[in-house]
């Protein structure tokens, strides 16, 4: 019997009504009912401090951090759907992912929650270049952090107009596009998996 994915979904923005966290709940949906199991989180339920090399010398790894690395290792893959920021990773996501790259040990294990995993990419801005700068920074850093990024993605643009009143896809063709990054993701998070259980 074929293993049940876990796929862990976030947005890299927590601004109510975020054009990616409509995406990532566009994504959500999308893995679901190709099979996956879906655990959905903000990262708005996550705070941290900004990426300090002193503050972690001093107090060590944030929980948050901790506890964002126990998420990822307990998942076969990762869907971050992103906004794009001054063309470029918004500073919440790249903090996030600063920390979680920190994250060393657990308990008495050592630990190294993103090396390994799978990513699967969406990027979503208001304009036409639907946030392609920054899916690109943010492809290269994840690979840097030794994570394994399937190469489909979803880019969404002109955010305001993209979803009907349902929250899907107005467009066709960004529905297969989803269908498609999703169901690799899937299949390559199968194959990849990584995963350790809490």
């Amino acid at each position: 019997m074929a293993v049940i994915p876990k796929i862990l979904v976030f947005a890299g923005s927590v601004r109510s009504g975020a054009y990616s966290g409509r995406t990532a709940d566009v994504a959500q949906k999308e893995l679901a009912m190709q099979g996956a199991e879906v655990t959905r989180i903000s990262l708005a339920d996550y705070p941290l401090p900004i990426m300090d090399e002193d503050l972690e010398k001093e107090k060590g790894v944030p929980e948050n951090a901790q506890k964002l690395g126990r998420l990822v290792i307990a998942h076969d893959g990762l869907l971050i759907a992103t906004p794009e920021y001054n063309g470029s990773i918004p500073p919440l996501l790249k903090n996030t992912i600063d920390w979680v790259s920190r994250v060393r040990r657990d308990g008495g294990r050592p630990v190294r929650p993103l090396a390994g995993k799978v990513a699967g990419l969406c990027s979503s801005s208001s304009g036409h270049f639907a946030g392609i700068r920054c899916i690109n920074h943010l492809r290269a850093v994840l690979v840097r952090c030794q994570m394994e990024v399937v190469t489909p993605e979803c880019s969404v643009p002109d955010g305001g107009g993209a979803f009907d009143e349902d929250g899907n896809f107005r467009d066709e063709r960004l529905h297969k596009s989803m269908e498609h990054l999703c169901r690799t993701l899937i299949e390559t998070s199968r194959m990849l998996s990584t995963r350790i259980e809490a």
